[in-house]
């Protein structure tokens, strides 16, 4: 990730539609036709400040309660706002990229789980970053989204 490409690098301006819409231009449909999709994916989005990175970042997790009553939590994914298109980036960990490999999506997809560079060593875990431009490319987010869900829960 290259940090000087990120946008919302204000700490004092929070990420609304109106800052949304002038950093995505026409990739704000994309962005939109997302965010509508998150209830019926039952996932939580919420925007938070990184000092780190100096920049707004997007959370995504899942929220479920066990059998016996636990309440659980799984961060699912990390959106990232750059000049004209956002980006999200699903880490899974590595013992299970094989079966991701059985996924449905695209080539170019599963390239990116095949060749993904393993990030921490003691984890173990590998991104599958993907820059959304359009509606189209979301179909691979879901999907992946989906797996994390129930190869890691």
């Amino acid at each position: 990730m290259n940090n000087e490409k990120l946008f919302l690098k204000n700490p004092s301006l929070a990420p609304t539609d109106e800052v949304l819409k002038q950093a995505l231009g026409e990739s704000f449909a994309a962005y939109e036709a997302f965010q509508s999709a998150l209830p019926g994916l039952e996932i939580e989005q919420q925007w938070q400040w990184y000092k780190p990175h100096k920049a707004w970042f997007a959370r995504g997790w899942h929220r479920w309660t066990t059998p016996r009553g636990t309440k659980k939590e799984k961060t699912l994914y990390w959106l990232h706002v750059y000049d004209g298109y956002f980006n999200i980036a699903v880490w899974f960990l590595e013992k299970n990229r094989l079966e991701l490999l059985k996924a449905d999506v695209s080539a170019e997809t599963k390239e990116m789980i095949k060749t993904g560079k393993i990030f921490a060593e003691k984890l173990q875990t590998f991104p599958v970053s993907i820059d959304i431009l359009d509606t189209a490319a979301l179909a691979d987010i879901y999907e992946l989204i989906n797996y994390k869900k129930r190869l890691e829960l």
